[in-house]
Formats: structure tokens, C-alpha cells, sequence
């Protein structure tokens, strides 16, 4: 950890930033990398009466105690020169009392090793192992005390360095670990463990042939590594410019990287700041320490010379600040259920807590409800994304939800991480939330309530002697999970579903039935004194009969209006409908014997209206005309001009209005007094029909109903409107021959007969598009015809 101030970007930042960048050109070639291992350091550090390996020391303290010493193999030809030196910020030089040597090659431990206390005021530490050089310690004291910003920046960037590589390494080390394991293990392994450990992956490797992956993923390491919130870049530190800032101006050509890896600026920045600072006598060289227990193996990325200038290794130490442990986020999604094996704690935030061993004794205390607590170890596993549980069993008071804290320590402090909800199995089992209606023909939803959803490993549907089937469930809240019943395919009747926890050798079992789909019920419309009744909804067709207030009403027709049906209901026997303005509960009853109420308020009494008259004025005619009977089909070249009569007590106003709609009410049409119709007094209304004039889809049987205020009249029938072929010809060419009908429209006729009965008559296939029909030969000098509009009526066609 650097303990660097992350600061905002602000203009004056961002244009430094820009300026570093412009100003020293970067080469597209990588740094060399540091894989030449170096000697070898070992420090403990004391605080208190504690005392810890440096690999668990995150950042030093004033007071502390160190203890340092080069551990140089037995045949060490060179000697070397360990130093310490205690730094106070760049433009602060350090006292000469701050700088201490130890001669490694001596036989006393206190001539080779050095034991210091971190002074008060002091903010950095470096190391230095120096070839034995007559003089090298006022050289390198001078160097030290002259330019201490030098070093300063050093320290802070070789300790960056050196936590970046941590997390490269434990990235390299998971996928070579795993390299020669299942075929399909990397493809479910690397995801997890780059997001863990803030490695960039190249998710193309994962689509590789399996021999390929693992190198692939490992290309071009030392650009893999990301930046990481809590132990921040150089970059961030010296410009105050946010990562998302410097990733971008990094990943211009300019920068010669296709994205941003602070592991490879702090390199860069180092070997810059060594290559202006060395002289004649010393070349500086950076290192970077892997730290296991008290040791820190230092790798170098060149080899040292002994020979003028002669390198200095340099070795950053924790920087001396108070301890700042990362700020874990639970990564949970809900409840977790530690009855299963390898149960994981999920973490965000920190990758050096899988990298290093900053984070250690790490557990979890849980609190039953009953309010007894105990504590597990967890185990850090970047593979998994958090901390592994330990696999001791529990005491019986913990079923169900308990809640966990995860703690530990940090360095010397304690460390505090997020709570989680954790879950065990109970003997409660499940049971069903509310009174579910499960109806066949789709998929339903079940909610079932129990203790420890988390926990659930399966669910299973069964139905009488078939297969049962696994289905598909979610965890909802702490207590409950959803359900998918696939009933698409079933029959209505008696189910089960069995729900089976972790663990456990059986399920519960939770016994069902289902419907077929259940109507739905949006109202019921009923006026004053009527005898019928609308109901509107959907699935109507399943509804048996309604009882309303006295009235026992039975299906009598149902039409559809898009989505919704309309189903029209007829009382038995001569009961009526109350008074206007009752307020009534209506119980409909399903085919199936389930039933549903509905609030009904009588309407008030309809309009009452009939038909008085009516006179059908047929069209001209070119070619041959059929003749029509009556006025009770009106052709669609013709005119049908009708009167209504309106009963006593409804007297009409010119805001009234008629209505006219085949059996499809979406097609009416409305006659106002600005559209054909005409008052001839108070009970009395002339109407005219036009029907060139009208909508496409006005014909067949037509209705009317009367519009008076704000109610309406029942329906009732008015005429067909029947849609006439256009007959150009009939040629009859012989005797016991038959007849060939030419014209256009002939897809109007259904049927052509030579009898009224239409014996034996040539019908007319749907879509028929000829322009010629062959016909039976007629006795009487005419041909009969069903048109498609009036199919209860037969007209004539004559034939001479």
C-alpha cells in the first residue's frame, strides 16, 4: 500500500498530466521486465509487544521497531553494504542520525544487521544494498540528504510497483496452477479471478483451442495489470488526475499502449528518475520485493555491476502512515447459504487482500436469532470472488436466517468488512404463499414461503404417473422463492411440487391443483326492467350461470371485441331487473365449480325502440340484374331509407342518434341529424342508408339501436346488406347442357342453382378470383342464387 492522497482533477491537473505525457516521449517497446531474482531481505517489524513479518506490515508506524538483515548465501563473493535511511517528504532533507549502515559480511549480528526505531516525523523508508566501496556511505549519505525528493518518489513508486506485481503474480500463478486441469476449468476459472485481482483479460483467449488459452492469457503481462482504488497510481498521485483520465490519454498512440497499466508508468518513471540521478561512481537500480513471512525477495530487471558505476539496489520499505484498510462491498446478491460446500462470502474492492497477506486471521462471526454467536475461519480465494467458509458444523441454534460480520486484522489494526445474510435449512419446510389459482395452458408463478431459500438445491414438478420435471425457481427476499410451473402442456388437476433444501435427504412435498384458465370478470351491465345482461372479460365462455339479486341468468351468446368478450346473458322465467340505482353482488359461477363475485349497479332503463318501417330502393344494374325479394335485403348499389318509433315517456332531441353495426359492433356506423337522420316528431325518427357511402365492413345482417342522452336501446335487426357480383352474361349453348355465368365479384355468390332448393347446385369455392362460372341448366328460364352476405335468402338470376 503507498498511502498516496487521491486528489480530484482539476484543470491545472489534467494539463500536467497532458504535459508529462507530451513532454517525455514514451518508446512502444515494453520495459524490461523483473524477472532477474535478486538477494534476499528479511524484516520483522514490532509494534507494541507484537511483532510481525514484514509480508503482514501494509504500512509502518513512528515508534515501530525494525529489524533488518541481508540474507546473502554462505559463498557471497561481493560484499555488501546494507543501508536504511528514514525520509521526511521531498523538499525536507533527513538528519545525518537517519541514515544507518550494517556491513553484511561481518560476524556479529549487530555489525550486519540493523535494528532501528522509525523516528518521529519520519513519512518513507529505503533500503539500499551497496557494493563495498571505500567512501560508498558519505556518497551515498550526500546523495540522500541532497536530493531526498528523488528517493521520496522512489519509495512511493517501487512500492506501487510492487503491490501491482503481487497481483500479477497471483493471476499467473491461479492459470499455470490450472493450466493441465479440465479442458473447460480455465473458461469458468479466469473470469472470476481477473475481476478479483483487477486484471485486465483477454476474453478472445477463452474462444481459443484449449492448449492455447493459458499462454494467451498470460501474453504481454506486465500490461495486464489495472489500477486499483485503494492502492492508487503514481499517475493519480503526482497529477491528481482520476484513472479514468490518465487510461485515456494513455491509450493514444502517443503513450505507444493500447490501454493503461500503472504497473508499467511506475516502471517507466522509475528507470527515468535512476538514469538523471546516477553519477561516475554509482548507477542506481530499482527493485521490486516479493514478500513471503519476513522475507523480501527482490527481483531486479537488470544485472548489477560491480564494476564503476557500480549499482546500488534499492529496495522500497511501507510507507510510514496511519494503517488505511480497503473499504470491502459485499458482493452479494441476496441471502447466501453456508450449508453448501465451499460456501463463499462474496467481496469487492480489494484486490491485495488474495495478493498479499496485509489481510490475515480473517473470519466470520454469526448471531443466531436465539442470540448465540460463533465464529468461523474464512479463507481468502480470488478464483471465487471472496472468503470460503470453513466446512465446521454449526450448533442447532443456527436455521435459518442468521446474520455474519466478516473481520480480521490489517497490518497491526483490526480490520472490519461487510455483513452478509447467511442461510441454513430448518425442519419447517415450505408452504404456499396465499391461495394460488394455477391454470393450465401457460406458465404460472408459485410463491412458496420458507426459512432458507438460499438454500434450496432443487425443485420438482409431478403430476399422477408422469415424469416428474425439474423447474425453474428464484430466491425472493430472505423467506420466499418464485416458482415456474410449466402447465403449458398439462391437464387440469391434482399436482405437487417438491422442494428439496441442501443436504437433505427429503423433500418437502406441497400438494397443488389446477384449473383450466379461469375467466376474468371486468363487469357485468344490467338496466332497470331488462331481462338480459352483458358481462364482459375474458374466457367467458367457462362461465355456467350468474345469480344477481333474485335473477338467474344463463349464457346466450358471446362475441368477441379484440381481447375482450362479450357475453350476453338471458334471465329464466319472466323476473326482471330491479330498480335503477341498486346496488347488487353478483355470483358467477364456472363450469369447473369454482365461482367469483363481482359488484353490479343497475343501470337505469333503457330507450325503448322498434322498427316501424323501412322501403328498399334497388340500384340500377349493368348487365344482368338479379331480383332481390322484398325489402329485406338491401343491395349494396341500392338505398334503404327506415323509420323508429320511439315508446311513450322518450321523447326525441336532435342530439339523439341511431347506430346501424353488423354482428361485429367494432364495424358500427352512426346516423346523426348532420348524417341522414331526420326528426318527424317527438317519437318518431326517418333514417336513410346509403350503403356506397358507408364502411367497407358494413354488410351481411345489419342492426340498429337508439341513442338517447347517455343510454342506449337493445339491439335490434334492420336488413341485410348483401354485396352484388357485377353479371355481364348467362349463355345456355345446348340442350342438357349446363349454363356458364361471366361477370366480375363472382366470389359474392356462394351457391347457383337450377331449383329454389338449390338442388345439386355448383358452389363456389372462398377466394374464387375467375371471371367465369359453369351452372347447372335451369327448367323454368331462371337460375337461383345464395349470395355470401344473405345466406338465409335465394335470389333469381334470369337466364334469357
Amino acid at each position: 500500500m503507498t498511502g498516496f492522497p487521491i486528489k480530484r482533477l482539476t484543470l491545472g491537473s489534467a494539463a500536467l498530466a497532458l504535459a508529462c505525457l507530451s513532454a517525455v516521449p514514451l518508446r512502444a517497446a515494453d520495459p524490461a521486465p523483473f524477472e532477474l531474482a535478486g538477494p534476499t531481505v528479511r524484516v520483522q517489524v514490532t509494534r507494541g509487544d507484537k511483532t510481525l513479518p514484514i509480508a503482514q506490515v501494509p504500512s509502518l508506524a513512528e515508534g515501530d521497531r525494525i529489524a533488518i538483515a541481508a540474507d546473502l548465501p554462505a559463498d557471497q563473493g561481493a560484499r555488501f553494504i546494507l543501508v536504511s535511511a528514514f525520509l521526511r517528504g521531498a523538499t525536507n532533507p533527513p538528519p545525518k542520525d537517519w541514515i544507518a549502515f550494517a556491513e553484511t559480511w561481518k560476524k556479529k549480528e549487530k555489525d550486519r544487521a540493523l535494528t532501528l526505531t522509525v523516528p518521529k516525523g519520519a513519512r518513507q523508508m529505503v533500503l539500499f544494498l551497496v557494493p563495498d566501496t571505500g567512501g560508498a556511505e558519505g556518497v551515498l549519505s550526500d546523495a540522500v540528504r541532497g536530493k531526498p525528493g528523488e528517493f521520496v518518489r522512489a519509495t512511493q513508486d517501487l512500492n506501487q510497483a510492487s503491490l501491482d506485481r503481487s497481483r500479477l503474480d497471483a493471476f499467473m500463478g491461479a492459470i499455470k496452477a490450472q493450466e493441465n486441469s479440465h479442458p473447460e476449468y480455465l473458461r469458468t476459472l479466469a473470469p472470476p479471478l481477473a475481476r478479483s485481482l483487477s486484471i485486465k483479460l483477454n476474453e478472445e483467449c477463452l474462444s481459443k483451442v484449449i492448449e492455447m488459452q493459458a499462454a494467451c492469457l498470460l501474453e504481454n503481462r506486465e500490461t495486464l495489470v489495472l489500477a486499483d482504488v485503494h492502492s492508487s497510481s503514481m499517475a493519480e498521485t503526482l497529477t491528481g488526475a482520476p484513472t479514468d483520465l490518465v487510461l485515456q490519454l494513455s491509450a493514444t498512440r502517443e503513450a505507444g499502449y493500447g490501454f493503461y497499466s500503472p504497473y508499467i508508468g511506475v516502471i517507466r518513471d522509475v528507470a527515468r528518475i535512476f538514469g538523471a540521478f546516477s553519477n561516475p561512481e554509482f548507477g542506481y537500480l530499482p527493485t521490486l520485493s516479493v514478500r513471503r513471512d519476513a522475507d523480501m525477495a527482490l527481483l531486479l530487471n537488470a544485472a548489477p555491476s560491480f564494476a564503476k558505476p557500480k549499482s546500488v539496489m534499492v529496495v522500497a520499505m511501507p510507507a510510514i502512515e496511519a494503517d488505511s484498510p480497503p473499504r470491502l462491498r459485499s458482493g452479494a446478491k441476496g441471502p447466501i447459504c453456508a450449508a453448501r460446500a465451499g460456501a463463499v462470502l462474496p467481496v469487492e474492492g480489494a484486490p491485495l487482500i488474495y495478493s498479499t497477506a496485509y489481510a490475515r486471521d480473517m473470519r466470520v462471526a454469526l448471531k443466531a436469532v436465539s442470540g448465540e454467536t460463533v465464529e468461523l475461519p474464512v479463507v481468502a480465494r480470488a478464483d471465487r470472488g471472496g472468503y470460503v467458509l470453513g466446512g465446521d458444523p454449526l450448533p442447532p441454534a443456527f436455521k435459518g436466517t442468521v446474520q455474519a460480520h466478516l473481520y480480521g486484522q490489517w497490518g497491526f489494526d483490526r480490520f472490519e468488512g461487510p455483513d452478509f445474510s447467511l442461510q441454513l435449512p430448518d425442519e419447517l419446510g415450505w408452504k404456499v404463499d396465499g391461495e394460488p389459482k394455477l391454470v393450465v395452458g401457460r406458465d404460472d408463478v408459485l410463491t412458496l414461503k420458507g426459512s432458507a431459500p438460499a438454500c434450496v438445491e432443487s425443485v420438482t414438478l409431478r403430476q399422477g404417473d408422469a415424469v416428474p420435471q425439474a423447474v425453474q425457481w428464484a430466491v425472493r427476499g430472505q423467506d420466499a422463492i418464485a416458482v415456474t410451473l410449466p402447465l403449458g402442456e398439462r391437464r387440469p388437476g391434482a399436482i405437487s411440487v417438491d422442494v428439496q433444501y441442501v443436504g437433505t435427504a427429503e423433500p418437502t412435498t406441497i400438494p397443488l391443483k389446477s384449473y383450466a384458465q379461469a375467466s376474468r370478470l371486468d363487469g357485468l351491465a344490467i338496466h332497470a326492467g331488462d331481462r338480459t345482461a352483458v358481462l364482459t372479460g375474458q374466457r367467458l365462455d367457462q362461465v355456467d350461470s350468474v345469480e344477481l339479486g333474485g335473477l338467474s341468468l344463463r349464457p346466450d351468446g358471446l362475441t368477441r371485441d379484440g381481447s375482450v368478450d362479450r357475453l350476453r346473458l338471458m334471465a329464466q322465467g319472466d323476473a326482471r331487473a330491479p330498480e335503477a340505482g341498486q346496488e347488487l353482488r353478483a355470483r358467477v359461477r364456472l363450469r369447473d365449480g369454482r365461482s367469483a363475485s363481482l359488484d353490479v349497479t343497475v343501470a337505469a332503463a333503457r330507450p325503448q325502440v322498434r322498427l316501424l318501417s323501412r322501403t328498399v330502393t334497388p340500384g340500377a344494374a349493368s348487365g344482368k340484374a338479379l331480383a332481390l325479394p322484398g325489402d329485406a335485403l338491401l343491395p349494396d348499389n341500392g338505398r334503404l331509407v327506415f323509420s323508429v318509433e320511439t315508446a311513450s315517456g322518450v321523447a326525441l332531441t336532435a342530439a339523439d342518434s341511431i347506430d346501424i353495426a353488423p354482428a361485429d359492433e367494432s364495424a358500427a356506423i352512426r346516423l346523426t341529424t348532420a348524417t341522414g337522420l331526420r326528426l318527424e316528431g317527438p317519437q318518431i325518427a326517418i333514417a336513410s342508408l346509403d350503403p356506397k357511402a358507408v364502411a367497407p365492413a358494413l354488410f351481411g345482417p345489419l342492426r340498429f339501436r337508439l341513442r338517447h342522452g347517455d343510454a342506449v336501446s337493445d339491439w335490434q335487426p334492420l336488413v341485410t346488406l348483401a354485396r352484388l357480383p357485377q353479371i355481364e352474361a348467362v349463355t345456355c349453348e345446348r340442350a342438357g347442357a349446363g349454363c356458364t355465368i361471366r361477370g366480375r365479384d363472382l366470389f359474392l355468390i356462394d351457391a347457383v342453382g337450377a331449383t329454389p332448393g338449390l338442388d345439386r347446385a355448383a358452389e363456389v369455392a372462398h377466394g374464387y378470383t375467375g371471371s367465369t362460372l359453369t351452372v347447372p341448366r335451369p327448367s323454368d328460364g331462371k337460375l337461383y342464387v345464395r349470395l355470401r352476405d344473405a345466406p338465409d335468402t335465394v335470389v333469381t338470376l334470369p337466364v334469357a
